[in-house]
């Protein structure tokens, strides 16, 4: 083990990680559009974008001479009180791309942070109005963070046991197979009734950690209607499915109902800074105002609109409005239908799905769909031994890789994925 290695295990405690267990990680030294190069020497295709982040690649001279720019006039600078010009840029720069309702822009520093953000303006925006509402509706399988409010909203018992009693009360619908369809949404129109939800928070057509699963866009249409009709706020987590993910530049866009609020981070800065966003109403903000302070959004982080994270997501709208964006989100998409459906009737596997760049695989177990399967490791290993950096939600094997993949990388991917299920007993 060299000593880069022994000092990592000497001192750091790495994320959603058993450390007693784990495996020696894998020593990356530089990164490149895909790839990963690691100090031994071996390289290895990022499947996953780096957790969903990274759209455009790594080591993208764009996005670092942005960075770069962006130091040279100002690093940081508090946002209470002061603002600075690319954080009126990246403000104006989303807008336009977001439903026409949506008017302000509030910062924070990441997913998590921004769905906070969101759950405590829906809460206080029924208080300040003298009308307080204490509940909210999510989806069964949810992910929101892994903050206290986050947590509160997302699936339970998977790793926040530990936490159950410290949790706000939520209410959950089953998740919207298309034959759960109906019913859920006559139990969310039972729940509304009462008046006492102050808001609905969904992962708009994927639920990303759950193991990538899909639904209607029908549906989700069906259900903001029904959150209108009894005046429910609705809170659109766009974090992971925002992007391009989805096919579309937002997961939003392929429905005509509005929310009121959108949190997004993620690929907001093309996977090189912390930075969440999290965009509401004109109504949303003017419960808010009057001569009395108490009645103001008394939320802030240290690097609340940090300029060089700013400059950066506002250099990936610059490549974002570029034709080749698209163009390979298009690419990426036909590829993956493709592979989709040459694996769709393995009868190694019980569900194969995709929608734009995602594509997963549901290896076949006994229990069912389970986040703690045996599957996850022993197709992350396998994966290695391949080139590939690929980290399963449980028996879920799934493709987000970066946009300036190329065909034969992806093809690379799909015969790693065909080879592993091939050799499971």
């Amino acid at each position: 083990m060299s000593n880069f290695l022994q000092d990592d295990h000497n001192y750091v405690w790495h994320p959603f990680t058993q450390m007693q267990t784990a495996p020696t990680p894998l020593a990356v030294v530089k990164t490149k559009d895909s790839t990963l190069f690691t100090e031994d020497g071996k390289q290895y295709l990022d499947c996953n974008s780096s957790w969903w982040v990274n759209i455009h690649g790594h080591g993208n001279e764009y996005l670092k001479n942005a960075i770069t720019e962006q130091f040279g006039k100002i690093d940081h600078v508090i946002f209470a009180g002061v603002t600075h010009p690319k954080a009126v840029e990246l403000s104006k720069r989303i807008l336009n791309f977001l439903p026409d309702n949506l008017s302000k822009v509030f910062f924070s520093d990441d997913g998590s942070t921004a769905v906070e953000v969101a759950l405590k303006m829906v809460f206080q925006y029924w208080f300040n109005l003298d009308k307080p509402k204490h509940r909210i509706l999510a989806l069964d399988g949810a992910y929101h963070g892994d903050t206290f409010g986050a947590m509160s909203i997302g699936q339970r018992d998977y790793f926040n046991k530990p936490f159950e009693h410290l949790f706000f009360d939520v209410d959950f619908i089953p998740f919207p197979t298309f034959e759960m369809e109906k019913k859920c949404l006559l139990e969310a129109e039972k729940l509304f009734q009462t008046g006492e939800f102050a808001g609905l928070m969904v992962e708009p057509l994927v639920q990303g950690s759950a193991g990538m699963r899909m639904y209607r866009p029908e549906f989700l249409e069906a259900l903001f209607q029904l959150a209108k009709k009894h005046e429910v706020l609705i809170i659109c987590d766009e974090i992971m499915t925002g992007w391009g993910r989805t096919g579309k530049l937002f997961a939003l866009d392929y429905i005509e109902s509005k929310p009121d609020i959108v949190c997004v981070s993620k690929g907001l800065t093309a996977g090189i800074l912390p930075l969440g966003l999290t965009i509401v109403t004109e109504q949303i903000y003017n419960a808010f105002l009057g001569p009395d302070k108490v009645k103001a959004l008394l939320h802030g982080h240290s690097y609340t609109g940090n300029p060089l994270a700013c400059a950066v997501a506002c250099a990936n709208f610059d490549l974002i409005e570029k034709p080749s964006f698209t163009e390979n989100i298009k690419r990426i998409e036909e590829s993956h239908a493709s592979f989709a459906a040459s694996m769709k009737n393995h009868p190694k596997l019980s569900d194969v799905r995709q929608m734009g760049t995602i594509v997963a695989v549901e290896v076949k177990i006994p229990e069912g769909n389970s986040y703690f399967s045996d599957i996850r490791d022993q197709a992350y290993d396998f994966f290695l031994t391949q080139g590939l950096l690929i980290r399963p939600c449980g028996n879920v094997i799934f493709l987000n890789p970066p946009y300036c993949t190329t065909n034969a990388e992806l093809e690379k991917m799909y015969q790693g994925i065909r080879d592993f299920v091939a050799q499971i007993d």
